[in-house]
């Protein structure tokens, strides 16, 4: 009897003890990972137009892309890597072409800053529709599709929302339109008789969007605080080149690789717009291959 009686003692201390350990953490949150939580930045702004954090949801909308962004850490990592490599082609022609430099940040939600490939057909960093890239001046073919070219998708990128701004009027509702089409956008500020983004309701995708952007904006102008200080030697180094015009069929892209001094699988590595081992040129048009200069020896 005496042994049951010290067996049930025990056990209503260690359950007591549990529960006051329970008790403790959670008044004083130290069973959360409180380091990845962060106080909501409340001055934001996109392109220079001021992001109304004193409204409820939208401090909400802010806080989950902060949070999911925040937390995914290869993921924020590598983009940061890449931005390093992609930002100083993008950043220039933003800037000629009069288009805000925190759009920079809509291409790293678009594709994380790689040639992606969508389920629905969207290619490249700027993840262009062929009908899209079309009309915006790049050439989608069997063997070119400047989708994957950088500086040209970048140029149609710009000339994508210029548009859209001088239709709806500001720059957030053009990076909007970039994922929900102009017309799509348009059709909901009709019917919902209202004309600011953040008064709209949206699907999901299109609501998020703009908040995505605002989320890499804010971590990767404060990677520091986000516990992304990566050094510089780790970051991914642009690879100087020299520049080959090309104004004839080249049949054969792996040998036309061998004599340039590289193989075919740098020249498609720095040339991801050329689709096929062979390039067929397009009547009265030049093309410009990037030839590494270094980088690859063993």
């Amino acid at each position: 009897m005496n042994k049951v009686k010290r067996m049930a003692i025990v056990a209503a201390v260690i359950l007591t003890s549990g529960v006051l350990v329970y008790w403790t953490n959670a008044g004083t949150g130290t069973d959360v990972d409180v380091k990845n939580h962060v106080y909501l930045p409340m001055n934001i702004d996109f392109a220079g137009e001021r992001v109304p954090m004193t409204l409820s949801d939208v401090k909400e909308r802010m806080d989950r892309e902060l949070l999911v962004n925040i937390n995914l850490h290869a993921t924020t990592a590598l983009i940061i890597k890449r931005a390093n490599r992609a930002f100083p082609v993008i950043e220039p022609i933003l800037r000629q072409y009069g288009v805000p430099d925190d759009f920079k940040y809509l291409a790293v939600i678009e594709s994380g800053l790689i040639n992606a490939v969508s389920s629905a057909g969207a290619r490249g960093v700027w993840q262009f529709m062929p009908e899209t890239a079309k009309e915006k001046g790049m050439e989608v073919t069997e063997t070119v599709d400047e989708r994957y070219h950088l500086e040209k998708s970048t140029e149609a990128a710009c000339k994508y929302l210029l548009a859209a701004k001088e239709k709806f009027g500001n720059w957030t509702l053009a990076a909007a339109s970039y994922n929900g089409g102009m017309n799509g956008v348009n059709k909901q500020i009709d019917s919902q008789k209202v004309s600011d983004y953040y008064d709209l309701l949206l699907n999901d995708e299109t609501a998020r969007y703009v908040f995505r952007i605002l989320a890499l904006k804010e971590i990767m102008t404060n990677q520091a605080k986000y516990g992304y200080d990566l050094p510089k030697d780790v970051l991914y180094q642009q690879i100087p080149v020299r520049k080959v015009e090309v104004t004839a069929n080249i049949d054969d892209l792996a040998a036309f690789a061998i004599e340039q001094g590289i193989n075919y699988k740098i020249l498609k590595v720095h040339n991801p717009w050329l689709r096929d081992k062979k390039l067929v040129i397009t009547p009265n048009k030049k093309y410009t291959i990037d030839i590494p200069l270094e980088g690859y020896k063993r």
